[in-house]
């Protein structure tokens, strides 16, 4: 008994000895995001490098750099896959151009209604399987999911459904949202951010996909455009946290498990947060005799969504990948009772 209590205290020194050398190894990264500094968005994201480096207690210790300080903002994929970044925190569909299927994972027009559903379709519903093999083919590691949040709407004119969006002129990018609104029976112009203001103010437009509710009030474009669509219902993008894959798979558990778990922590703070932007921004706007707020019913926006499954299935011929993404899509919403 003697001997086994002997081994067994030798065993325990070992491994508390092994887990002290881990930690004891410092780790340095640096990640570029595809927000420029003083954005929102970039600041969530640094707390988040703030919140590693508590919990590692200084041992991990990651560099955020804003959007173009290394690379361009479509570039950090190839620059985290060759090693001149470690990391990125960027919206997936940059990376359309390389495979379709980003493009449809990260921002299917219409699918979402709330940053909730987006987050358990990638988290429980076969998205973070279908991230990990993408980014693994060009040599990164998916870590985890952050968004910063659903667009609202703004629009001239009276829209409380689908039938509300025919001959309207719509301002939206070029691609599957334009492709989307033009199926509804809208109009689509595409114009800069920068002129979606004054066309409105102008009625060379009706109505603008812009921003989140909290952007759109702070600019004026609620005042100018005073019959919004709040929650939105077209536009969610997915953005991931992701590193090179080989650095990724150096580290020991412990510090994956770390990385894993405050990036769910940050995803948390900035949902939660842009959303308490939004509700207070919403107040204002509610006050605002002139300004109406319009909320699509369950069933409008299934029916918006269900014309955008069209301009999915011609992005799912794309790739073999891209096929996979609109099949796990579908069955995940088929499933959830969204489509």
């Amino acid at each position: 008994m003697r001997h086994i209590l002997l081994n067994t205290a030798a065993a325990l020194v070992t491994v508390i000895g092994l887990t002290n050398t881990v930690w004891a190894q410092e780790f340095s990264f640096r990640f570029q995001s595809s927000d420029p500094a003083g954005n929102p968005n970039f600041e969530y994201q640094k707390a988040w490098t703030e919140l590693v480096s508590e919990r590692s207690g200084g041992k991990v210790t990651i560099e955020l750099l804003p959007v173009g300080s290394v690379v361009e903002y479509n570039e950090t994929l190839d620059a985290v896959a060759g090693g001149i970044l470690d990391g990125q925190i960027c919206d997936s569909s940059y990376w359309a151009g390389k495979d379709p299927a980003f493009g449809l994972i990260s921002n299917p027009v219409g699918a979402w209604s709330d940053p909730s559903q987006m987050i358990d379709f990638v988290e429980n519903g076969g998205g973070k399987e279908i991230m990990q093999e993408l980014l693994g083919s060009y040599g990164l590691h998916f870590i985890g999911v952050t968004t910063p949040g659903l667009e609202a709407f703004v629009s001239r004119v009276p829209l409380n459904g689908v039938e509300d969006l025919k001959g309207v002129k719509v301002r939206s990018p070029e691609g599957p949202i334009a492709n989307v609104f033009a199926a509804a029976g809208a109009a689509p112009v595409n114009l800069p951010a920068s002129e979606v203001y004054t066309s409105l103010d102008k009625g060379v437009v009706d109505a603008a996909d812009y921003s989140v509710f909290s952007v759109n009030q702070q600019q004026g474009l609620n005042k100018v455009a005073n019959h919004p669509v709040y929650p939105g219902f077209h536009s969610l993008p997915l953005v991931e946290v992701s590193m090179n894959k080989a650095k990724w798979d150096a580290l020991p558990e412990d510090i994956k498990t770390m990385l894993q778990e405050t990036v769910k922590e940050f995803q948390q703070n900035q949902v939660n947060g842009l959303k308490a932007a939004d509700e207070k921004a919403l107040e204002e706007a509610r006050a605002d005799s002139s300004i109406t707020i319009h909320d699509w019913s369950a069933e409008e926006r299934t029916k918006f969504r269900t014309i955008a499954v069209a301009e999915w299935e011609r992005i799912a011929q794309g790739s073999p990948m891209s096929q996979k993404v609109f099949d796990t899509l579908t069955g995940y919403l088929k499933a959830k009772g969204l489509l």
